[in-house]
């Protein structure tokens, strides 16, 4: 089974929507994921994963199901470096949060006095377990770090979500720390994070990512990629810091 995991186009939150941009983006992520042979897609309830997903639907002629769970994650902490309160958890400084060891231990990482206060751990768990609901519906279920292939196959689902959730489900899915995946990675609007199953034994299957925000739907119609999610590449530069 292959799960494409899909952030949501460039977004207007002022409105929950997408910018001319990120229609754009939209547009040119449906012409790619049209020619794929799609088995269930399934949506964040907020508007600018809907609106991402909204060209895709209509081209190939889906039911999109709505999941509470891939809106974007929840929880939220006042951040000590710069004291910004209800601060989502992957705006950190890096001085600050790669001297805590506790954030890179998958067991451990919600296990600080900030993660604690922000109630993650539930929420964590919460989306996982509900994750995992849905994968079960698909012929796979959880047993302790991997999955039982009850009904292997070889369906494409569609994930129309948010950054952040994204490094949830991969982090779940792989079994590591979130905190690495949200700190350092970054999947650009409308980017295609793409996860396919292995089953070397039989009955027991593996989730292996081979693409992570993949933008090549922008690139081949000269489409420039948004700088949304990233942070300025120097001090000096007056982008974002």
């Amino acid at each position: 089974m292959k799960l494409l995991i899909i952030r949501h186009a460039e977004p207007d939150y002022s409105i929950d929507s997408l910018t001319e941009k990120g229609w754009r983006e939209a547009r040119l992520l449906s012409e790619r994921l049209s020619k794929l042979d799609i088995s269930k897609a399934y949506c964040s309830p907020l508007g600018r994963a809907k609106d991402t997903a909204s060209f895709t639907v209509k081209n190939k002629g889906l039911d999109l199901e709505i999941c509470d769970f891939l809106q974007e994650f929840p929880a939220r902490i006042d951040d000590p470096y710069t004291e910004e309160e209800a601060r989502r958890i992957w705006d950190f400084m890096p001085n600050y949060w790669v001297n805590e060891e506790k954030y890179f231990d998958r067991n451990e990482w919600f296990n600080t006095p900030l993660m604690k206060v922000g109630n993650v751990e539930a929420e964590y768990k919460k989306v996982c377990e509900k994750f995992d609901r849905l994968l079960e519906k698909h012929g796979y279920i959880r047993e302790g770090n991997l999955y039982k292939a009850v009904n292997p196959n070889s369906d494409t689902l569609l994930l129309f979500c948010h950054f952040g959730v994204g490094c949830i489900l991969l982090s779940h899915l792989l079994n590591i720390s979130p905190l690495p995946l949200l700190q350092g990675f970054v999947a650009l609007p409308s980017s295609v994070t793409t996860l396919v199953t292995e089953e070397r034994e039989k009955g027991i299957a593996y989730f292996r990512c081979s693409s992570y925000g993949d933008t090549s739907h922008l690139y081949v119609a000269d489409e420039e990629p948004s700088f949304m999610a990233r942070f300025c590449e120097k001090f000096t530069d007056e982008e974002r810091h």
